[in-house]
């Protein structure tokens, strides 16, 4: 579904990503795991388009992306949930929940938009009972509820998350990876950025290990976590 090819980045003399691909399946949660300043959050912002690679390739399907600007892309089905969320504060719930389907407005969309409305609190029951309030005065994890909420608002094939977990609270975090694996289930794809190696990869497929900016270690989810580097990197122990 998602191909990366030999992806390079550099923020004027420094090297940000270095020579990376992978690829994203249909249906999959993939994780990109990695400590701060790995490169991770600068692939997401590649694939969203709003950082540009020195080299390589970015396809969708059979769609170059690095041929389309960035506001095309979500028409193309990709959504993004950005790092800090990124939300209209002095905007309520649902009104951030609609302007997530800005790109589904028109003749006929009002039922099948409130629809999807229904479809997300029934993921984050919170929202709904929030709906009215203004974004800016929620706690932080509801406000990441949301964030997700509004990239769901457009039915995307794809979605981007860049750091979901960050600044949360473990039960609040725990909620939060559950409703990812339940959008897996519900067909959506998933490319997830984290440093919170052991919550992501409980939930993963496939995951792709970033440090400095390049690929050292890919496979099976499950597998990685069992290698005692992965867990000496991320846990500060081995399998014992």
């Amino acid at each position: 579904m998602l191909e990366l090819n030999s992806i390079s980045v550099s923020y004027r003399s420094i090297s940000a990503l270095k020579d990376v691909s992978l690829t994203v399946n249909a249906g999959e949660i993939v994780a990109l795991i990695g400590s701060n300043g790995a490169g991770k959050s600068t692939l997401i912002k590649t694939c969203a388009g709003l950082v540009k690679p020195t080299t390589g390739s970015i396809r969708l399907n059979e769609t170059e992306l690095l041929k389309q600007p960035s506001q095309k892309r979500a028409s193309l089905g990709i959504a993004v949930v950005p790092e800090n969320r990124r939300l209209f504060g002095e905007m309520n719930v649902r009104d951030n929940l609609l302007l997530g389907a800005y790109s589904r407005s028109g003749i006929g969309r009002g039922q099948e938009i409130q629809k999807e409305i229904e479809t997300v609190y029934s993921l984050f029951p919170r929202l709904q009972e929030r709906q009215h309030q203004r974004a800016m005065t929620m706690s932080g994890g509801e406000q990441q509820m949301l964030a997700i909420g509004r990239a769901l608002m457009s039915r995307p094939k794809l979605i981007l998350m860049d750091e979901p977990s960050i600044g949360l609270a473990p039960k609040i975090v725990a909620q939060i990876f559950a409703a990812i694996r339940t959008m897996r289930d519900r067909g959506v794809t998933i490319l997830l950025a984290e440093q919170n190696a052991a919550a992501t990869l409980r939930i993963a497929d496939r995951a792709y290990v970033l440090e400095l900016g390049q690929v050292t270690i890919s496979g099976d989810a499950k597998s990685l976590w069992e290698q005692d580097r992965i867990r000496q990197l991320y846990l500060g122990g081995g399998n014992k």
